[in-house]
């Protein structure tokens, strides 16, 4: 089978890449299937786009062919061989292509839907990613720097001492300013050091890595450790499936110190202007210890969570009355100093799951209040199998297809998915409906991953809460059972009172918009508009691209998104730099 997908695969290449060549746009978009999908980012359309069906697929080339000048399409060196898989009930022939264009080279993955019939296959899935601009390669592997200055030259500086005036910006501004050193701002300061963009990272906190190491005592990812490794170095086959908070945080401060990033921490930003005239951004930065420091520079993103903003403090009755203690989810970190105490936790996502099992744990009486119903999966096996696509390849690989799946196609699958996630849970979810729990497979019955990209919240991934619930070792109230907040805790609206010590709101967080409104004025934000959930084509609004406010980006997600996108926005901002980025993308 490996060497029919390979010989197929490579006969569809070379026809895919004279047709290419030939600035033929009908003989390109014959290759598709008549339901088949095209998505771009960057590499012909300079945007994020989507194009559905033959003819759209048809007119999308016409446009862009000649102004990318694709050329050299080959199979790619060094992926994953082309194979024979079944996928949504097809069978198909997965593989990779490169390619060069006008200016750089890119990657393509496409799904060939496979009939053995001699004819050509067509493609149902095609992606083409934009990898590299020409003179600006990553200087990795064979570009690597050499390093024999150091090893040669015994005055003036050693390495040490260029870092730190690297870092120091003495003497000059960087080009990019990177607001918020979590995953995301690393990952993306990484991505542009590759290709020579002087980049400085800001985070408040005093230490890398504090914005997972000061959250709830026992947090650990719910996905797998193979999804979610930053670029360049992945992390060891030694460590555990599921991170713990502060194992990962570690592992971000030391990412900072090997991808030689500069980085200020305890350092706020206090805001920035822009100036249109002369394209640059003047940024007011709050050192520990220091005058504030302004500085001038041509891009500011923000990378401070794409759906953790602002704290959502909702008005609920009575609880400006409340005589304990009262904080949002985002604020606990341990359930120890509250044994033998009393709790009400509002909301029943993962945070205020979490937050009532820590509490639990640790000796405390806890109350769980339900606003809304609530997706809940198990973790093993129906919170992995959403990632299970990443135990096949190298991440790098798996990106790609995960980049390549059209918003249909995904719905398709997750609500596939669903219904299969469903059934291994039923003995979970009917003892939850039997305790009072309301759960919620979404509209479309698309589950727990979907409301994640959708929405950035409304599900839990169960590592134990559900159980206790399940067993009223936690006891459950819904919200609209609720009279009101008393000094001494809750009242109910058939009059029972329920004492507590504690409030925890895990009511979530406003959208990243309103962050956006708060450092950078309402302009801005309302010419941005809302972040995340899926555009018209199916990418997430504002994320990882050019938004309608020239030099200013958003870079957020979860640790694999970070990976994967981390490369485009670096592409782009590089781009400008370079005055090879068009005003609008052109679709």
């Amino acid at each position: 089978m490996t060497d029919t997908a390979g010989r197929v695969f490579a006969s569809w290449v070379e026809t895919y890449g004279a047709a290419l060549a030939g600035g033929d746009a009908v003989r390109v978009a014959e290759l598709y299937a008549e339901d088949g999908y095209w998505r771009d980012i960057i590499a012909f359309t300079w945007g994020y786009h989507t194009f559905a069906g033959r003819a759209a697929v048809e007119q999308a080339y016409e446009r862009t062919i000649a102004n990318t000048q694709p050329r050299n399409v080959r199979v790619a060196a060094g992926r994953m061989a082309p194979r024979i898989v079944r996928r949504s009930a097809r069978t198909v022939i997965e593989g990779y292509f490169d390619y060069d264009t006008k200016i750089g080279s890119g990657t393509g993955f496409v799904r060939l839907l496979h009939d053995d019939d001699g004819t050509t296959p067509k493609a149902w899935l095609l992606l083409t990613t934009l990898q590299e601009l020409r003179g600006f390669e990553e200087r990795t592997g064979p570009r690597r720097p050499s390093g024999v200055e150091f090893s040669t030259h015994f005055a003036g500086d050693n390495w040490l001492d260029q870092r730190r005036h690297a870092a120091e910006y003495a003497d000059h501004d960087p080009d990019v300013l990177i607001v918020g050193g979590g995953q995301a701002g690393l990952a993306l300061g990484a991505r542009l050091a590759q290709i020579g963009v002087d980049t400085l990272i800001v985070e408040r906190n005093p230490r890398i890595g504090d914005n997972w190491r000061n959250r709830y005592h026992s947090l650990t990812l719910h996905n797998e450790v193979w999804a979610n490794s930053m670029p360049y170095l992945p992390f060891p086959d030694t460590w555990p499936t599921f991170l713990p908070k502060d194992k990962l945080a570690g592992w971000l401060e030391g990412y900072a110190e090997f991808m030689e990033l500069n980085v200020w921490t305890g350092t706020e930003f206090a805001g920035a202007e822009r100036d249109e005239s002369t394209r640059t951004w003047t940024a007011r930065l709050r050192r520990d210890g220091e005058p504030e420091r302004t500085v001038t520079v041509r891009h500011v993103v923000l990378a401070t969570g794409s759906v953790s903003g602002l704290p959502k403090w909702p008005e609920l009755p009575g609880l400006a009355g409340f005589a304990g203690e009262v904080m949002h989810s985002s604020q606990f970190d341990s359930g120890i100093p509250y044994a033998g105490r009393r709790a009400v936790v509002v909301g029943t996502g993962n945070s205020g799951h979490d937050v009532a099992q820590e509490l639990h744990s640790n000796g405390a009486a806890v109350t769980i209040v339900q606003r809304s119903p609530t997706c809940v999966v198990s973790l093993v096996p129906s919170g992995t199998m959403v990632y299970s696509l990443y135990s096949e390849g190298p991440t790098e690989d798996i990106d790609l297809i995960t980049a390549s799946i059209p918003y249909p196609v995904l719905r398709e699958s997750y609500q596939w998915l669903t219904k299969r996630t469903c059934e291994l849970d039923r003995d979970l979810l009917d003892r939850l409906a039997d305790a009072g729990f309301e759960t919620d497979f979404g509209h479309d019955g698309t589950g727990f991953h979907m409301k994640y990209l959708r929405q950035g919240g409304g599900y839990y991934i169960n590592v134990g809460c559900s159980d206790l619930i399940a067993e009223q070792a936690i006891d459950l109230v819904q919200a609209r059972d609720i009279d009101t907040f008393t000094g001494g805790g809750l009242r109910l609206r058939d009059g029972r009172e329920l004492p507590a010590d504690l409030v925890v709101l895990a009511t979530g967080y406003e959208n990243q918009q309103e962050t956006v409104r708060r450092l950078f004025g309402g302009s801005v934000a309302d010419r941005v508009g809302p972040v995340w959930g899926f555009d018209g084509e199916g990418f997430m609004r504002n994320m990882w691209r050019p938004t309608a406010q020239q030099g200013f980006w958003l870079m957020g997600g979860a640790l694999n998104d970070c990976r994967l996108y981390s490369r485009f926005l670096a592409l782009f901002i590089k781009a400008d730099l370079a005055d090879l980025l068009p005003e609008n993308d052109l679709m």
